[in-house]
């Protein structure tokens, strides 16, 4: 197997998907133009911007389903019209134009597609090699002046088994965690592409991977140098913030009077972003005193935390998370494998929705990615084993709006409301079943994959021969 081989395949991949997706896949072949968002300042510009144009669909209505709307609602025999890239109607009855695909979907539920605030593919792609392994930078515990876009392998395997195994339509692509500051997110949908840009989220803010407790200490103290305890990780922290501030101070001067620029520092660009409030922290942590420090820090410093990520003890400060305004994605189950991931429980994303926090799931992982309608039926059944009876529907938030609303893209996609993205999945029965899967996925209004048309079930050839390539019956 070579690593041409695996291209062509993904190209070929790309080619069915979407009438002729080669041909207007992106980047060189898509119509070019510039970012809609690329403001002059030298710390939000994005000197890599996006290229992504949707790919072409046609006027489609999905009839007799029942409907999770993204944002709370169900609707029983419904009904969900899109058309041009965009939600048109839902309700239990729409005006269709004549020209419409019609969908039967009697017994079939439809949903947004699932965002995923949390995933390595592409910087942690598979086959799982040292020779792929690109989504941590451990040379320094700051390593603020790294994006994880330049990582992105657009042919990752795991982007098409995301999308046809688990209705993944976009995700955020981070930079590990061996980091107290581990770089720029990028948010992508999950279309099939050639370059980087061809699935970049179109003007969607940056983020900024940060982390607390045992992995940087852990990874720099076992070089004999600092941080190696967490007063260290928040020592290390205070000092590059107080620099960022110095550094945004002079910038700002220089832009409101002129004169000789400062010098450039590509890691302080990103943290004046974060100050300004344009770049998003995205801060893995797991205790709940920890969370609770980066908050009072975050404070000290004037930036916001938009989200922990991993947050297993995230339920003993539902309360504090909920006052500052901070989103927690957390797993449904997954603790107990090193000492700060000890304390946690599966109620924690109830808990945390019961309380009127911001929360969602997320996978950190290329598996869990494929199955994250399958962790929210978990957390469901462990809340109603303690009294916490929270509806389907309103669960379904955790798998979209809630994603969407900490990436900075929910007024866009995360939900079946006219006007935002068609980002919508069919899926052939309950959508929290293990026996249920993906039926059709459309990105922006495009079918990408059909479980009923062989066409449209794209497979990398690192998995041919394998259950659900077609080579194996």
């Amino acid at each position: 197997m070579t690593l041409r081989t695996l291209t062509v395949g993904r190209l070929l991949a790309a080619g069915v998907a979407a009438l002729s997706l080669v041909a207007c896949s992106q980047g060189d072949a898509r119509p070019k133009t510039a970012s809609s968002k690329a403001p002059a300042k030298p710390y939000s510009r994005d000197p890599y911007p996006s290229t992504y144009r949707a790919y072409p669909g046609v006027p489609t209505v999905v009839r007799n389903v029942t409907i999770f709307d993204g944002e709370g609602g169900r609707i029983d025999n419904g009904q969900v019209l899109f058309a041009d890239g965009k939600i048109v109607a839902v309700g239990q009855s729409v005006d269709a134009p004549a020209n419409a695909q019609v969908i039967d979907g009697t017994g079939k539920w439809v949903t947004p597609g699932i965002i995923d605030i949390h995933s390595h593919l592409g910087d942690y792609p598979t086959p799982s090699v040292q020779a792929h392994s690109d989504g941590n930078e451990a040379t320094s515990p700051i390593t603020a002046d790294v994006w994880a876009e330049h990582s992105v392998w657009p042919q990752d395997p795991g982007f098409s088994r995301a999308l046809a195994n688990g209705g993944v339509t976009t995700l955020q692509i981070l930079p590990g965690s061996a980091n107290l500051m581990g770089g720029r997110s990028v948010t992508l949908k999950n279309v099939y592409s050639r370059t980087m840009q061809g699935m970049k989220f179109p003007g969607a803010p940056y983020g900024l991977k940060m982390a607390c407790g045992e992995n940087p200490k852990r990874v720099y103290g076992s070089k004999n140098r600092q941080p190696s305890t967490r007063m260290g990780n928040i020592a290390v922290d205070r000092a590059t913030w107080a620099k960022a501030q110095d550094y945004r101070r002079k910038w700002d001067k220089y832009e409101a009077d002129g004169g000789e620029p400062p010098a450039r520092d590509i890691a302080m660009d990103t943290l004046r972003g974060v100050l300004a409030g344009e770049i998003l922290i995205q801060n893995h942590c797991y205790r709940a005193d920890e969370m609770a420090i980066v908050e009072d820090m975050a404070k000290e410093f004037g930036y916001k935390v938009t989200a922990f990520h991993h947050a297993v003890e995230a339920y003993k400060i539902a309360d504090l998370l909920k006052a500052n305004g901070t989103c927690a994605a957390v797993w449904a189950d997954w603790y107990g494998f090193k000492m700060e991931s000890y304390d946690g429980i599966g109620e924690n994303l109830a808990i945390l929705e019961n309380a009127g926090t911001c929360a969602m799931i997320h996978s950190d992982d290329e598996n869990g990615i494929q199955r994250l309608n399958q962790e929210v039926a978990k957390v469901l059944a462990s809340g109603r084993r303690v009294g916490i009876n929270i509806a389907p529907e309103v669960a379904w938030k955790w798998l979209s709006l809630n994603p969407a609303k900490a990436m900075g893209i929910a007024d866009r996609t995360g939900s079946l409301v006219p006007g935002k993205m068609a980002d919508v999945v069919l899926w052939n029965g309950d959508p929290y079943s293990v026996y249920t899967r993906p039926e059709k996925v459309w990105i922006d209004g495009a079918l990408l994959f059909d479980a009923n048309d062989p066409k449209r079930r794209p497979v990398s050839d690192f998995e041919l021969g394998q259950p659900g390539s077609g080579d194996v019956k």
